[in-house]
């Protein structure tokens, strides 16, 4: 009698996404998928009660519509309620805003975030 060895079955591995990941989402869908991620910049931060990330990202909103949709954002960033699983979002802010209208629209955001991990 033979038997048939198979190998085990296993998922396939995807990689873990991290709270930069899901705030880059976040963002994005705040910008209203108008919005393009130039740069993204994360460094540790801690006080003595605390511990978490600061946030540093550049989006550019290139055309009419998504000019649009960035001023909202812009707007809308400093008070919006993030929901980021094991993190809150202890500031958010706009540091620096280039708005040209020629030769095309384009308004790129420089924001500033700070996550804290959720105790």
């Amino acid at each position: 009698m033979s038997v048939e060895c198979k190998p085990p079955r296993t998922k396939p591995v995807r990689p873990r996404r991290s709270s930069g990941d899901r705030l880059r989402d976040a963002l994005i869908a705040l910008g209203e998928h108008q919005g393009q991620v130039l740069t993204h910049t994360e460094k540790a931060w801690a006080s003595i009660t605390f511990a978490g990330t600061r946030h540093s990202l550049s989006i550019l909103f290139a055309g009419e519509n998504a000019v649009e949709a960035g001023e909202r954002f812009i707007a809308a960033l400093p008070d919006h309620e993030f929901m980021l699983a094991g993190q809150l979002v202890a500031d958010a802010g706009v540091s620096e805003v280039d708005h040209r209208i020629m030769p095309d629209p384009r308004l790129v955001v420089q924001c500033e975030l700070l996550l804290l991990e959720d105790a």
